[in-house]
């Protein structure tokens, strides 16, 4: 059984072969769901970067942290990973950003461009969405068939629960 994410902090590694041949046969199906997310995770320790250093992460895991992402920021350090989510908007944001669709095994979907105030088609097999400053996937290597790694960092703590 898959873990869930949390929200919190980690690092994200670019792990796919400079032609992307890492897993863009873009097959679906029982192999996808049998490793899950988490399983990536775990490889991540004694990973030196694919791409060099290690990329600052914030995992935006619970439907608050989700609704909220972006908003309000003038920019962005690192990338932002929103888990569950197929699809994104930049309604009310202030600065464009690079978009990349990940299926369950963290390989890259699709990667596209939105400007502020544009609304991201959903991807049917997309489980997350990384977020990040216009240019800079580009910049870590991060394109169609590639594949990442996310080494978790500290969780937030848990909110209290009201029962």
């Amino acid at each position: 059984m898959v873990s869930r994410w949390r929200d919190g902090t980690g690092t994200l590694h670019v792990v796919g072969g400079a032609d992307g041949a890492d897993g863009a046969d873009g097959a679906d199906g029982a192999e996808e769901d049998r490793e899950g997310a988490e399983g990536s995770a775990g490889r991540a320790e004694g990973l030196s970067a694919g791409r060099g250093a290690g990329i600052p992460l914030t995992i935006a895991a619970s439907y608050r942290a989700r609704a909220r992402g972006l908003l309000g920021r003038d920019g962005l350090t690192g990338a932002l990973l929103l888990t569950p989510a197929s699809g994104v908007h930049t309604f009310r944001m202030r600065f464009a950003i690079d978009v990349a669709y990940l299926d369950r095994r963290l390989t890259v979907v699709d990667v596209h461009a939105l400007r502020p105030g544009r609304l991201g088609r959903p991807r049917l097999r997309s489980r997350h969405v990384l977020e990040a400053e216009a240019g800079a996937l580009e910049r870590w290597g991060v394109r169609r068939g590639v594949r990442v790694v996310i080494a978790p960092g500290p969780s937030a703590p848990p909110s209290p629960s009201v029962r």
